[in-house]
């Protein structure tokens, strides 16, 4: 049964060589869209890959990814990256988005990012909800002052540092805005607790993280989304 607070991110740009299980292919991520929905995942989001296991935004890529998984796991909702580390022409990547024909349900679009507005209007017009991706309080603050204020479906804030960093980009948020927080490496499994514990949603997987709060190596994402699930009955720090 999913946890509504806890999403599963997939993969993003992480190869092989930094963990074996990191899926790539349209039919990995289904089976892994699978165990993370078992685990306890409400969503999944991933990075699509191209033949040579690069990512890409590519209809072709990206419309076999989103169709393997909503015939593997009907119901999951499926996000994809609009990030500038795929194609760093902004324009590009709203071309694509408008050219996906098996349009995911969300996608993250980064507001530290050239062109962020465009991205996120081509995504609306598709009728795909979009995630504001935060990393500073004046990504916040942008957020705030911009017309998609009251269009996007949250606001992830993604932080490579701790607590007080997310909680910094999180003040700065329209109260009316849901919030999605998310660390990367270590500082994941200190952000996760008081995030949960404060009532948001939270993002977890090989994308942002290969180890368990125990330090262990986790096995793969479904390991990774249940550790974040029992966060939620554990007392969080900070």
């Amino acid at each position: 049964m999913a946890d509504e607070r806890v999403m599963a991110c997939l993969n993003g740009g992480r190869t092989r060589s930094e963990h074996p299980a990191v899926p790539l292919t349209p039919d990995e991520l289904a089976v892994d869209a699978v165990a993370v929905r078992r685990a306890g995942a409400f969503a999944v989001h991933l990075h699509a890959r191209d033949a040579r296991g690069g990512q890409t935004m590519a209809a072709t890529a990206c419309d076999a990814a989103v169709d393997a998984i909503r015939a593997a796991a009907p119901g999951l909702p499926v996000g994809l990256t609009t990030s500038a580390d795929v194609d760093p022409d902004p324009f590009a990547r709203a071309a694509a988005v408008r050219a996906w024909r098996k349009a995911p349900d969300f996608v993250s679009v980064n507001l530290s990012e050239l062109g962020w507005a465009g991205i996120v209007r081509a995504a609306l017009h598709a009728g795909i909800a979009v995630e504001a991706g935060l990393r500073t309080p004046d990504d916040a603050e942008e957020l705030a002052r911009s017309p998609f204020a009251h269009q996007v479906v949250r606001a992830l804030v993604e932080v490579e540092g701790g607590v007080d960093e997310a909680r910094a980009i999180a003040e700065r948020i329209p109260d009316e805005v849901r919030q999605l927080w998310h660390g990367f490496g270590d500082r994941t499994w200190e952000v996760l607790p008081v995030a949960i514990a404060a009532g948001h949603e939270v993002r977890v997987g090989l994308e942002d993280v290969l180890m368990l709060p125990d330090g262990r190596a986790a096995q793969g994402n479904a390991e990774l989304v249940a550790a974040a699930v029992a966060l939620g009955t554990a007392p969080a720090a900070g």
